[in-house]
Protein backbone atom coordinates (compact mmCIF):
# COMPACT_ATOMS: atom_id res chain seq x y z
CA UNK A 1 0.00 0.00 0.00
CA UNK A 2 1.27 3.56 -0.85
CA UNK A 3 0.95 6.18 1.38
CA UNK A 4 -1.71 8.07 -0.05
CA UNK A 5 -4.07 5.11 0.71
CA UNK A 6 -3.74 6.14 4.71
CA UNK A 7 -4.71 9.58 3.89
CA UNK A 8 -8.19 10.12 4.67
CA UNK A 9 -7.23 8.41 7.78
CA UNK A 10 -4.69 10.85 8.79
CA UNK A 11 -6.86 13.76 8.13
CA UNK A 12 -9.85 12.07 9.93
CA UNK A 13 -7.25 11.77 13.19
CA UNK A 14 -5.94 15.26 12.31
CA UNK A 15 -9.47 17.01 12.31
CA UNK A 16 -10.71 14.89 15.53
CA UNK A 17 -7.53 16.39 17.59
CA UNK A 18 -8.04 19.94 16.09
CA UNK A 19 -11.53 19.66 17.45
CA UNK A 20 -10.61 18.38 20.44
CA UNK A 21 -8.35 21.04 21.02
CA UNK A 22 -10.64 23.69 20.07
CA UNK A 23 -13.25 22.35 22.71
CA UNK A 24 -11.37 22.53 25.49
CA UNK A 25 -9.75 25.74 24.65
CA UNK A 26 -13.17 27.54 24.21
CA UNK A 27 -13.94 25.90 27.78
CA UNK A 28 -11.01 27.09 29.05
CA UNK A 29 -11.98 30.34 27.54
CA UNK A 30 -15.03 30.97 28.12
CA UNK A 31 -15.91 28.70 31.46
CA UNK A 32 -16.63 30.18 34.68
CA UNK A 33 -13.59 30.43 37.07
CA UNK A 34 -14.47 29.24 40.58
CA UNK A 35 -12.82 29.81 44.55
CA UNK A 36 -11.53 26.76 45.23
CA UNK A 37 -12.40 26.37 48.97
CA UNK A 38 -12.15 22.79 51.16
CA UNK A 39 -16.10 22.37 50.79
CA UNK A 40 -15.94 22.88 47.14
CA UNK A 41 -13.00 20.40 46.84
CA UNK A 42 -14.85 17.71 48.15
CA UNK A 43 -15.95 14.84 46.58
CA UNK A 44 -19.87 15.71 47.54
CA UNK A 45 -20.04 19.43 46.47
CA UNK A 46 -23.58 20.67 48.64
CA UNK A 47 -22.28 22.75 50.75
CA UNK A 48 -22.13 20.24 54.01
CA UNK A 49 -18.83 19.58 55.03
CA UNK A 50 -18.75 15.34 54.31
CA UNK A 51 -18.79 13.05 57.32
CA UNK A 52 -17.12 9.72 57.56
CA UNK A 53 -14.51 8.01 54.91
CA UNK A 54 -14.83 9.42 51.51
CA UNK A 55 -13.21 6.35 50.11
CA UNK A 56 -15.09 2.76 51.16
CA UNK A 57 -13.72 -0.45 50.48
CA UNK A 58 -15.84 -2.58 47.99
CA UNK A 59 -16.77 -5.96 48.79
CA UNK A 60 -14.49 -8.46 46.10
CA UNK A 61 -17.94 -9.87 45.39
CA UNK A 62 -18.69 -6.90 43.36
CA UNK A 63 -15.41 -6.75 41.51
CA UNK A 64 -16.28 -10.41 40.81
CA UNK A 65 -19.56 -9.71 39.21
CA UNK A 66 -17.60 -6.67 36.87
CA UNK A 67 -14.87 -9.07 35.84
CA UNK A 68 -17.64 -11.54 34.60
CA UNK A 69 -19.68 -8.68 32.91
CA UNK A 70 -16.90 -7.94 30.68
CA UNK A 71 -16.07 -11.58 30.17
CA UNK A 72 -19.62 -11.91 28.60
CA UNK A 73 -19.32 -8.57 26.84
CA UNK A 74 -15.98 -9.66 25.55
CA UNK A 75 -18.35 -12.29 24.21
CA UNK A 76 -20.36 -9.84 22.64
CA UNK A 77 -17.11 -7.82 20.58
CA UNK A 78 -16.02 -11.72 19.13
CA UNK A 79 -19.85 -12.38 17.81
CA UNK A 80 -20.64 -9.01 15.89
CA UNK A 81 -18.07 -8.83 13.57
CA UNK A 82 -19.14 -12.72 12.79
CA UNK A 83 -22.43 -11.74 12.09
CA UNK A 84 -21.51 -9.11 9.79
CA UNK A 85 -18.81 -11.49 7.59
CA UNK A 86 -21.14 -14.71 8.02
CA UNK A 87 -22.28 -14.20 4.39
CA UNK A 88 -19.15 -13.56 2.93
CA UNK A 89 -17.67 -17.01 4.61
CA UNK A 90 -21.14 -19.00 2.76
CA UNK A 91 -20.09 -17.34 -0.79
CA UNK A 92 -16.58 -18.47 -0.06
CA UNK A 93 -17.40 -21.78 1.09
CA UNK A 94 -15.66 -21.54 4.01
CA UNK A 95 -16.96 -23.48 6.76
CA UNK A 96 -17.30 -20.71 9.74
CA UNK A 97 -20.26 -22.11 12.27
CA UNK A 98 -18.27 -25.08 13.73
CA UNK A 99 -15.42 -22.40 15.29
CA UNK A 100 -18.39 -19.90 16.08
CA UNK A 101 -20.41 -22.84 18.14
CA UNK A 102 -17.73 -24.01 20.00
CA UNK A 103 -16.86 -20.51 20.95
CA UNK A 104 -20.48 -20.25 22.08
CA UNK A 105 -20.09 -23.47 23.70
CA UNK A 106 -17.28 -22.67 25.99
CA UNK A 107 -18.55 -19.38 26.63
CA UNK A 108 -22.15 -20.97 27.30
CA UNK A 109 -20.13 -23.70 29.75
CA UNK A 110 -18.47 -21.07 31.63
CA UNK A 111 -21.89 -19.43 32.19
CA UNK A 112 -23.35 -22.35 34.06
CA UNK A 113 -20.22 -22.91 35.95
CA UNK A 114 -20.64 -19.58 37.52
CA UNK A 115 -23.86 -20.22 38.12
CA UNK A 116 -23.30 -23.73 39.93
CA UNK A 117 -20.64 -21.73 41.93
CA UNK A 118 -22.65 -18.87 43.08
CA UNK A 119 -20.81 -16.26 41.56
CA UNK A 120 -23.72 -14.23 40.69
CA UNK A 121 -25.75 -14.45 43.42
CA UNK A 122 -25.25 -11.10 45.33
CA UNK A 123 -26.14 -11.89 48.65
CA UNK A 124 -25.09 -15.33 50.40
Amino acid sequence: MNAAAYLPIFIQALLAAGLAGLIVGVSHLLGQRAKHTAIKDSPYECGVKGTGLTHTRFSVKFYVTVMLFILFDIEVVFLIPWAFIYRDFLANHIAILGPVMFFLFVMVLGLFYEVKKGALEWEK
